[in-house]
């Protein structure tokens, strides 16, 4: 958990409850609220002038949605919307700039983990620019079972994401993305099981 929902409340938090397609803010919105996710997933996405999605991250829960433009006075550069029902805590930027003042220590704790954001949506933006599907589509599953405590084990991690949504997350179409995951299954660097990839 990123802040301790206890902090959240205390500082006047509020439970809000999403379903599955909902959008939490657009593009182009001002950024006015810290939104923490308790239970359920989140995709940041935007769209190009053809309308082709390209998404950008995928929010679980523990983490916050877009928390370092709480710092800037620009508007939001991509979409927030729900792929799953999610309930989220959300407080006003104020209030959360407030608690961060009065508990100096989350500044760090808050830094630490934007850092690791960016460092990640380096390595993936290294890994979309190399013409290999294969490639591509193993460095971004390595990225998500990374996050896991059985990194280690093989065929141990369910990727919990369709095919669209990995072809939003790599660049590439989703026939790509199919056709990639049958090759790396053939090669035995992962397992389907009732068409859940096994990692």
């Amino acid at each position: 958990m990123l802040i301790d929902e206890k902090l959240l409340y205390q500082y006047g938090a509020e439970r809000m409850f999403y379903k599955s397609g909902d959008i939490i803010f657009n593009e182009g919105m001002s950024p006015f609220f810290y939104y923490q996710i308790v239970v359920g997933k989140v995709k940041l996405n935007h769209y190009n002038e053809e309308g082709k999605e390209s998404i950008q991250n995928i929010i679980l829960p523990g983490q916050s949605i877009g928390e370092c433009l709480l710092f800037l006075d620009n508007f939001y550069p991509m979409n927030a919307e729900v792929l799953e029902e999610t309930v989220l805590l959300k407080l006003s930027k104020t209030k959360f700039l407030e608690l961060l003042n009065f508990y100096p220590y989350l500044y760090k704790d808050l830094s630490l983990f934007m850092s690791g954001e960016l460092y990640h949506r380096f390595l993936l933006m290294q890994n979309n620019s190399i013409n290999s599907p294969i490639i591509r589509l193993k460095g971004l599953l390595d990225y998500l079972k990374n996050e896991t405590l059985d990194a280690a084990i093989p065929f141990s991690f369910k990727i919990d994401l369709t095919r669209q949504q990995l072809a939003g997350l790599t660049g590439m179409c989703v026939e790509t993305v199919i056709r990639t995951v049958k090759l790396m299954e053939s090669q035995n660097m992962l397992r389907l099981k009732k068409g859940k990839i096994l990692y």
